[in-house]
């Protein structure tokens, strides 16, 4: 029978494993969890891993108390494995299972409000001291609920800069963040009485901020006029008539697991300062100096999950950028190719990260001639990314009517004159014409594998300089020719250059053995073979650059059917 006593306000914020948030008011008791709604819960959760009766929240006694009701993995509160457990604000449930919904349990009373807290503070100072001193700690319990609440980042901020200002009596405060590239940026400005002011009408006192960041410690001053002659002479304090100032640094603070218990470990970073002043001399007690460095801890706790936030979300619009960037780069590269009368062609490009910086293509210039240019761009990532589509653009723009050495000078000039770019380019470029006649430039680039009459052997090594390493730098066009069946396979290092869990290269000798077992079957098929080799030799290591394959077989000229039209 539901428990019929009044339940107070309480939520769970549901995570789901895709990071996604929404939250759910717990206003039954008992509150049923589980796989499905058809189950009768008032909380399903879409995981085929939960249990259909999973677990339930039951108000009784004055508390919340979760109780495994037949999850398969267990129920987990906070790490630990439990059967009935009593719930405190903030306490994170968990299935027993990896990459599975969490629910964080919230207790809305704990978030009491501003004015209500800032009005008891205010309360307090006509108590005397001991009682003040245990009224205090009371309120800092309070506050440092409503700082690990879930209110906006800014009212959080505001809500602790306002009770630091109350506690040590100043006149006005500031909270000052670290920017990551050095210096200071004010996020906002309070004065005395919960009110707003512009940053910028502050000016706190350098030399104070300097010290506390210089000894990562709070630095106190009660009384400014007994102060040494550099402090009490700085600028800032002589204009605004300074009595008064405290200046508190936030620190990353990181905590260590050993033995079951919890160790601190020294501050890793400094996020900001808390900054506080007034025109009148200062009188701290010891509980109220503990009181702010505890509230000084606490807002670096928010401060620095609001800036891990503010990294995963720009994490977030990278990997959105970046899969864009790997989209369209994909789409520039052929999807498939064309039915050529003297050609077959396959090819592919496998990026080790979003993008790379390997690119082929394959173009058709008019109905005897057909181009086609395999290049690796040093590095990897974004930038050797944009070049690649550079090349792609101009060799699409200039191959027609081109010589191939023409083209590359081109080229070469292009990247040397743009030398902020910082990236040469390896490339092998060719024409190849209907009766077998191979028009190329390599320009730094591997040798190509050709397979002629069963045997592979590497054939057109380089004979040019990399496009933009010398602006001066000539290139020649070479010419070959080919027979009927002889196929040609272009490559980027990170194929002979792939390493297994030994860190020995899968070489040369690997991938020509790779060409030599598929050398007899279709240009896809030999495609696979080799990318097949290599997945095997490498063995589940990560891949160290980007893989490209171009392969085309020369099937020989066909002459035009003599047929006259109309006769057949």
């Amino acid at each position: 029978m539901p428990n019929a006593s009044p339940i107070p306000a309480a939520m769970l914020e549901i995570i789901a494993p895709m990071g996604t948030r929404r939250q759910v008011p717990v206003n039954e008791s008992p509150f049923l969890i589980g796989r499905t709604a058809e189950a009768g819960n008032h909380l399903p959760l879409d995981d085929v891993r939960i249990s259909r009766k999973c677990a339930a929240l039951v108000y009784d006694g004055g508390v919340f108390r979760l109780e495994d009701r037949g999850q398969r993995s267990g129920v987990y509160v906070n790490g630990q494995k439990v059967s009935a457990c009593a719930l405190r604000d903030a306490d994170t449930i968990t299935f027993g299972m990896r990459d599975s919904t969490q629910l964080i349990f919230h207790v809305e009373q704990a978030e009491k409000a501003l004015p209500d807290l800032l009005s008891e503070l205010d309360k307090a100072s006509s108590l005397d001291a001991g009682a003040r001193d245990l009224r205090l700690l009371s309120l800092l319990l309070e506050a440092t609920a409503l700082l690990q609440s879930h209110l906006p980042l800014e009212q959080v901020l505001q809500a602790m800069l306002d009770r630091a200002i109350t506690i040590t009596d100043a006149d006005r405060g500031v909270l000052l963040e670290c920017e990551p590239a050095g210096g200071l940026r004010p996020l906002l400005a309070r004065q005395k009485g919960a009110v707003h002011l512009p940053t910028e009408s502050l000016a706190p006192s350098q030399t104070a901020i300097q010290q506390a960041l210089q000894r990562r410690e709070s630095v106190v001053q009660l009384d400014l006029s007994l102060a040494e002659d550099s402090l009490r002479d700085a600028q800032s304090i002589v204009a605004q008539e300074l009595r008064s100032f405290v200046a508190i640094p936030l620190l990353s603070v990181t905590e260590l697991e050993s033995s079951g218990a919890t160790l601190v470990a020294a501050p890793t970073e400094v996020l900001g300062v808390l900054y506080l002043d007034s025109r009148r001399p200062a009188a701290f007690s010891s509980i109220e100096r503990q009181i702010l460095q505890t509230l000084a801890i606490e807002a670096g706790s928010v401060l620095e999950k609001a800036q891990l936030v503010k990294k995963e979300k720009e994490r977030q619009r990278m990997s959105l950028e970046l899969d864009t960037a790997r989209n369209i780069q994909q789409a520039l590269l052929p999807a498939g190719f064309q039915q050529f009368t003297h050609l077959q062609v396959a090819g592919v490009n496998r990026s080790c990260l979003a993008v790379g910086g390997d690119y082929f293509d394959v173009i058709e210039l008019d109905a005897q001639r057909t181009a086609f240019v395999i290049a690796d761009v040093s590095g990897k990532g974004l930038g050797a990314a944009l070049v690649t589509a550079m090349l792609q653009g101009t060799f699409s723009a200039l191959s027609l009517g081109q010589q191939p050495a023409n083209v590359c000078a081109h080229v070469n000039r292009y990247l040397c004159a743009h030398a902020a770019v910082r990236r040469h380019a390896t490339l092998f470029f060719g024409i190849l014409d209907t009766a077998g006649r191979l028009e190329y430039v390599n320009a730094g680039h591997l040798p190509a594998m050709l397979v002629h009459a069963g045997r592979v052997e590497p054939v057109f090594a380089a004979e040019s300089f990399a496009l933009g390493w010398f602006d001066d730098a000539e290139y020649h066009t070479a010419a070959a020719t080919l027979e009927p069946g002889d196929t040609l396979v272009l490559f980027t290092d990170g194929i002979n250059e792939a390493l297994n869990p030994e860190r020995e290269q899968f070489g040369l000798q690997g991938l020509r053995a790779a060409i030599e077992k598929g050398a007899g079957a279709s240009v896809e098929q030999l495609q696979a073979g080799i990318l097949e080799a290599v997945e095997g030799f490498i063995r589940g290591e990560p891949q160290g650059d980007d893989i490209t394959l171009l392969i085309l077989r020369y099937l020989g000229h066909s002459p035009p059917d003599p047929t006259p039209p109309g006769e057949a």
